[in-house]
């Protein structure tokens, strides 16, 4: 799953209607050359209704323009930022822009099917490429070759209400370590009464599914094998995850009677001072400030209970497989400008984005390593203007994690997961055992098929 937005709002992804395929093809064709100069199509620019994204976005690209004047960039925009109902038919149609958005898992497909262009002789032309955190560089490169460059990463952790802690008799500088000590904090926040509730988590949409592998990883399992042939949820650490839930749904009464829940539901909650903890990535801090009534001051973030591991995601650039050398090398240098430059560009000019009262100081995304992060801290501490110590707890746990991308057919196996956690969410009597069984058959059909 993608996380729901980060720094500012969420972007947008371009995708080429009947009238700019007229202007302009979104692949690269004549080889992007026109009077000395190398165009390149890019996506993901974010759509007019962000406005502010939108003006950043158009101002880093013309800056970009000026000091490479033999390079000409033709940003695409839509919502949202790749849809996956038309990504494999623009990539199989020709019609997929030079340099094109990804999700971390989109990464193998695209290489599997043949249509990213091989960027490992053109890396040198990345300034801070070797600085990018290696667990994100792997996802893009397949047997020894690099095919993509990651742009964000983010990491699921604990979402929690410090002012409900308080209220309970909790430290709200003692977040939970281990799900028994959620469990725990749960039942004293939900006996707060008044329609407050202690722990929530997501039942519906393929959200379920998605938790639910974050919740395995937590425990030290995986949802597929390293093979990635047969499922492995039918395993004591799924079964742990299942007991917890059904045990604070049914035996505490900590979850509240309403579910099927999606994360929509979840940030309304925590938005409005009535939910204690939830799972997200530190993006969702924004969201409960700007569009459901939180308050930075009570949000506070965690590293994911149980000290095992943790799930991540991002996303990240592609080269079309059609792109000229001048054409990959000119990508590389917009993409330096425009993300990968420390402190500098559309997500890390950080004292443009406070002057326009966008959120600076979260703990992610957090891109590079060493010397390139430690500019990029800096930089972003020096205009921090939100609590930066409530998230100090997430940044310290999260180091000694297991970071696990998602598995391989997220989507489908999500869904099979759904109907797992729903069951038991919403049936007292629910056999996990018998889900957990007939799950894995489900999620063995769904790799056989790959």
């Amino acid at each position: 799953m993608r996380s729901t937005g980060f720094r500012r709002t969420v972007v947008a992804i371009g995708v080429c209607s009947s009238l700019a395929l007229a202007a302009t093809a979104c692949g690269s064709g004549d080889g992007g050359s026109a009077g000395g100069r190398t165009r390149i199509t890019v996506n993901c620019e974010p759509p007019k209704s962000a406005r502010v994204d939108r003006a950043f976005f158009e101002e880093d690209v013309a800056a970009f323009e000026e000091a490479n004047p033999d390079i000409d960039v033709v940003a695409h925009d839509a919502f949202p930022c790749q849809d996956p109902k038309t990504f494999d038919a623009k990539l199989a149609g020709g019609q997929m822009e030079d340099v094109f958005y990804t999700y971390f898992t989109d990464a193998r497909h695209v290489v599997d099917i043949r249509q990213a262009a091989d960027l490992t002789p053109y890396l040198r032309e990345l300034k801070h490429y070797d600085s990018i955190q290696k667990q994100l560089r792997d996802i893009y490169t397949v047997d020894g070759r690099v095919y993509g460059i990651p742009r964000t990463g983010y990491s699921m952790g604990l979402i929690y209400n410090r002012a409900l802690f308080r209220k309970a008799g909790l430290d709200p500088d003692r977040p939970p370590a281990t799900w028994e000590e959620v469990r725990a904090a749960a039942k004293a926040i939900a006996a707060l009464g008044d329609g407050t509730v202690g722990y929530a988590d997501y039942s519906a949409q393929n959200q379920g599914g998605w938790h639910f592998t974050a919740e395995l990883y937590s425990q030290g399992g995986d949802v597929v094998s390293a093979d990635g042939k047969k499922a492995t949820i039918d395993t004591p650490e799924g079964r742990a995850v299942l007991r917890n839930l059904h045990d604070m749904r049914w035996t505490d009464d900590s979850m509240g009677s309403r579910q099927l829940l999606v994360i929509n539901d979840a940030q309304q909650m925590m938005g409005s001072g009535r939910l204690g903890m939830y799972l997200a990535a530190p993006d969702n801090i924004p969201i409960l400030v700007k569009e459901k009534g939180g308050n930075y001051k009570d949000l506070a973030l965690a590293p994911m209970p149980g000290g095992e591991g943790t799930l991540i995601g991002g996303d990240g650039y592609m080269f079309n497989k059609h792109d000229s050398p001048a054409q990959i090398r000119a990508g590389l240098k917009w993409l330096d400008h425009m993300f990968l430059t420390p402190g500098k560009g559309f997500l890390g000019d950080y004292a443009r984005a406070r002057k326009h009262d966008a959120p600076v100081g979260l703990p992610e995304p957090r891109l590079f390593t060493g010397a390139a992060d430690a500019t990029d801290q800096q930089a972003k501490k020096a205009s921090a203007n939100v609590p930066v110590e409530n998230y100090q707890a997430f940044l310290d746990g999260n180091h000694r994690l297991r970071l696990k991308i998602e598995p391989p057919h997220a989507q489908q196996i999500y869904s099979v997961l759904d109907s797992v956690v729903s069951a038991v969410l919403t049936k007292k009597d629910a056999d996990i055992d018998q889900l957990l069984k007939e799950a894995s058959g489900k999620i063995d059909s769904i790799l056989a098929r790959s």
